[in-house]
Parts: structure tokens; sequence; C-alpha cells
């Protein structure tokens, strides 16, 4: 196969899929992942796809909800040390939320196995504390979206509805000093609002890549969030939402 051919079948499959892993393209076309990682690196400097930890992800303007897939490669670093960040926040006894994001599961990841009880509406986070003895979790239920691997729907905002926590750690596609939070999809959306109706204190976790974005659905204004964690922000807009009485945090 020529090189220019398997530029453009690569280029195929990240768009296809959204997302992919170098290893899979290595299986794939038959080469090494030395080979591959100089195919993608290529292609991003042609500006045909975004070079992401471990893989690529499309440069396609994709409006609909991230698949899991894309948004787990995606700001890996950015992801983790938020997460790490807001595990500061939670204290044994608490009764959290974690809801489907990336930064969520990474959050569930890092939880030291003590006693807590986790809200959930992500199958991933589920799986991921099952093994850690002194966590309960609960499992929303509901409609299962493959893109996110998440529950929403009646059933989940229901089951969400039965709830009272302290602390709710969430995420979401676009984040706006002025507008607030959004998201792409508003059945996510909706479930946030629970979520979000749910806690006490609300926490929310974006990296620099979603601020000034708004997305679709609306999910809530500022004054329904306590504690902004993020990577790194404008002044202006950290001082804005100070102004708030929004608790900034950056890493």
């Amino acid at each position: 196969m020529l090189v220019a051919e398997r530029y453009e079948r690569i280029l195929q499959t990240v768009d296809e899929k959204g997302s992919v892993r170098v290893s899979e393209l290595s299986e794939q076309f038959g080469v090494t992942e030395e080979t591959i990682r100089r195919d993608l690196d290529h292609l991003e400097k042609e500006n045909k796809i975004k070079r992401s930890h471990g893989g690529a992800v499309s440069n396609k303007n994709d409006k609909t909800e991230t698949p899991y897939s894309k948004r787990e490669i995606t700001n890996v670093e950015e992801k983790n040390g938020i997460a790490r960040k807001a595990l500061e926040f939670v204290e044994e006894n608490d009764r959290i939320i974690l809801d489907a994001s990336s930064t969520a599961w990474y959050m569930a990841k890092g939880l030291p196995d003590i006693p807590l009880i986790v809200l959930t509406n992500s199958m991933k986070v589920s799986a991921e504390l099952s093994e850690k003895q002194h966590i309960q979790v609960i499992s929303t239920g509901g409609m299962l979206t493959p893109r996110s691997l998440s529950f929403v729907g009646p059933l989940t905002e229901y089951s969400i509805n039965m709830y009272h926590v302290d602390k709710v750690f969430l995420s979401c596609q676009g984040i706006h000093a002025e507008k607030g939070l959004s998201d792409s999809s508003e059945l996510q959306a909706h479930v946030k609002q629970k979520m979000i109706e749910a806690g006490d204190d609300v926490y929310v976790l974006a990296d620099h890549t979603k601020f000034n974005v708004q997305s679709f659905s609306r999910i809530a204004n500022w004054d329904a969030v306590d504690t902004f964690i993020t990577d790194k922000m404008k002044d202006d807009d950290r001082m804005h939402l100070q102004e708030k009485n929004i608790d900034v945090y950056t890493l």
C-alpha cells in the first residue's frame, strides 16, 4: 500500500469512528505503531485530524453527543489534573453524585476506598467503583445511550429525584461566563439539572477547551454552581465567576 493511500484510509477510519487508537491502526494496516504515529503527525499538520493521548480524533464538526471513546482520550492530562483537584473535596462518609463525564470517571479511578455513597448514571463509573468495598454505588438506571455509556431519560431523572447528596461533581460540553452551563444533548442536560437540584454543593469540572462555548441545551446558570475547577482560564473570566461568589480553582 502506498503511503498516500494509507493516509487516506487512516483519515477515513478516524472520521468514521470519531476516534481511534494507534494500536488499532497498527493492526489494521499491518505496520508498526511508530509508523502510524508518524502518519498521524503528518495528518495533524495538514489539519485533517487532531492528535490525542494514544491516538487521534476526527476534526469533523459533530454537534451530537460526543462518543465516550473520543472523550476518554481527549485532553487526558488536563482531565486527570482536574479530577485530582476535585478529589480533595471528597470526605469520608460523603454522599456524592458523579455524572457520566470522562472527568468523573477519572475521579472514580482516583477515589480512595473509604466509606462513601456514590450515585451515578455512568456505566464506566459504576464499573470502576465496583471493586472498592467501602464505597456503596447506586446506579440510576434508565435508558442507556451507547455513545456516552450513560443512563438518561425519565426513569433516570425519577431515580435522582429520590435522593439527596452532599456534593455533585459534573461536567458539560459548554461553559460560558455569561450564559452558564450547556450540553449538546437535551437528555443529558435534563439529567444534569436533576443532579444539581439533588446536591448541597455543586462542583463543575471542565478543561479550558470548553470555555466560551455555548452548546444546544441549557443546563443551568452560574448561580447553581458553588465551585468551578479547570486547568487554566483568563483572568477576566475568573474575576467574572468570582463576582458571582463561585470558588474557582486552576491547576
